[in-house]
């Protein structure tokens, strides 16, 4: 099956900033800690950063100077290809399109990728990779978007990151005059820093008490290997402490990419 191709000149003309053309390098980073830490985010990106990239890793991608493992990216999907195995699909977000694979190992897969269908607009999260010079996304989720401020947001989520890792970024390297201290990618989670600006109330307080042990539950090898993640009524159970504050919580760190949704409700720890 397939599909007009999304009308991105038409969606957004009139104005308007889009994450741009070329790409620039930061300063090579002294520390490997630092790369690793900047690759565990969970990047929003769009096609065009994709397409751009000269050369894909196995082991993660550079986007700005960033390694770059995870990444979530929205769109409207334009083909399907339904296998045993797998599904294959193509996501349009305007700037371009990119072929998507979800291998099905479980049941719960299989539910993810039944209600997929043409026109519908998705939420992507995943690896960039090339194989036999073929890329694709491997997708460990998709989310159908029933809101539509999601796009919006998510194309602005994209260019700040992307400001940020250009300009910001490498004004406050360059700040340093040569110190080894070195900013953080946007969109990491670190405390309670959300989005590049920092601020603090009592209930950020609370969260930022709880997120510590809600990272490490998740990161126990039995939560790790489930497909589905955990919900957060079994974390709030197994922690002792109240379902809303355990949802407010996971909710933030989602916003932050260190954990993601699979299903309704249930979450795994971005780097599993």
């Amino acid at each position: 099956m397939q599909a007009n191709e999304f009308d991105g000149n038409a969606a957004f003309a009139g104005g308007g900033f889009m994450p741009f053309q070329a790409t620039q390098t930061a300063p090579d980073r002294p520390s490997s800690s630092s790369k690793n830490s900047d690759a565990r985010c969970l990047t929003p990106v769009t096609v065009k950063q994709l397409k751009d990239l000269s050369k894909v890793g196995e082991s993660g991608i550079s986007i700005d100077g960033v390694d770059v493992n995870n990444i979530v990216l929205v769109g409207i999907i334009s083909k399907i290809d339904n296998a045993v195995s797998d599904c294959t699909f193509r996501v349009d977000d305007g700037t371009g399109w990119v072929e998507c694979t979800k291998w099905i190992h479980e049941h719960v897969d299989s539910v993810e990728v039944d209600v997929l269908s043409v026109g519908m607009y998705v939420r992507v999260y995943g690896q960039f990779k090339s194989i036999q010079s073929r890329r694709s996304i491997h997708t460990f989720s998709i989310r159908p978007i029933t809101d539509f401020n999601e796009i919006a947001h998510h194309f602005l989520e994209c260019i700040y990151v992307h400001l940020y890792n250009t300009k910001l970024r490498l004004r406050m390297t360059s700040a340093t005059d040569g110190m080894t201290a070195q900013p953080q990618v946007a969109n990491s989670y670190s405390g309670n820093h959300i989005m590049g600006y920092s601020y603090q109330t009592n209930s950020t307080s609370q969260i930022r008490g709880i997120s510590s042990m809600v990272l490490q539950y998740l990161r126990r090898p039995a939560c790790l290997a489930s497909e589905m993640g955990v919900s957060s009524d079994i974390v709030a159970r197994e922690l002792n402490v109240s379902v809303d504050k355990v949802r407010k919580t996971l909710d933030f760190l989602a916003s932050e990419g260190v954990v993601y949704t699979t299903t309704d409700d249930h979450y795994k720890f971005t780097d599993a």
